[in-house]
């Protein structure tokens, strides 16, 4: 595992480098969690130039790196979206009879998807809305899939494209309200997932939590208002606000879990 790390911070490095040499944008692949948190905790001074990410929505989990040569990076207002218009490409999965569609999950779609032989690194999150599904892919996969996923599971699909400029989704949440010791990331995980403190220590040391994005693997981490947490496997949800302070000093705080 140690030397794939390796491998992805030097070829991220790289994408950094002939981006300053060659002034001109160079991408990545779409990148999971553990992934994004590599490129993030890159020391400042190796990359050659600055970075944003993207992965076609605001709260993408897997998302693609754009490195941006100096005349880019020191903008001002830098407008995301338009620097990822060709290197993302939104589709629409549909079944082709509503009246007989199955009810398909995420591992359905994905694995319908990943069985032509696609790279996990070419596809990025899947959005499940009633019968249909939204995938992010990189431009390259785009014609194929429109050509050869024709099925998922038992249920026969068209794909469509969408435009990403014009592409909106507005997640779906579960608003929960409660009581913690404290802001501490252990505490508003028992809140959010109703887990056990053991369960959830076990899951910050074993390196499967995310602060927007980046791993953290200290059960005290202070978290902030409007911080994301993600875990891996379990889902994620929004930090919103500390509403007030019980008499007996306990925090009654509100969060949004994505559902």
């Amino acid at each position: 595992m140690q030397n794939e790390e390796q491998l992805l911070g030097k070829r991220l490095l790289e994408l950094s480098r002939l981006a300053y040499n060659r002034e001109m944008i160079t991408y990545s692949d779409f990148l999971n969690l553990n992934e994004l948190n590599i490129l993030h905790s890159l020391p400042k001074h190796s990359l050659y130039t600055g970075y944003v990410t993207f992965g076609g929505y605001e709260l993408a989990e897997r998302q693609m790196a754009a490195f941006l040569p100096d005349a880019l990076s020191l903008r001002e207002e830098i407008d995301v979206c338009s620097f990822f218009s060709k290197q993302v490409c939104v589709l629409r999965i549909s079944p082709l009879y509503v009246k007989y569609a199955e009810k398909l999950t995420h591992r359905d779609y994905l694995g319908a998807i990943l069985n032509l032989g696609i790279e996990r690194s070419k596809i990025g999150d899947i959005l499940i809305d009633d019968h249909t599904a939204v995938v992010f892919v990189s431009p390259q996969m785009r014609n194929f899939l429109m050509d050869e996923l024709t099925r998922v599971r038992h249920t026969a699909v068209m794909v469509t494209e969408e435009i990403m400029q014009e592409f909106q989704y507005s997640p779906h949440y579960e608003e929960i309200k409660g009581t913690v010791a404290s802001v501490r990331l252990d505490s508003l995980l028992g809140l959010a997932f109703s887990s056990s403190r053991s369960s959830l220590t076990s899951l910050i040391e074993g390196a499967k939590v995310f602060v927007n994005g980046k791993l953290i693997t200290s059960n005290g981490y202070q978290v902030r208002e409007n911080d994301v947490i993600s875990v891996r496997g379990m889902g994620k949800f929004r930090f919103c606000e500390v509403m007030n302070t019980t008499r007996k000093k306990r925090v009654y705080v509100r969060i949004k879990k994505y559902i």
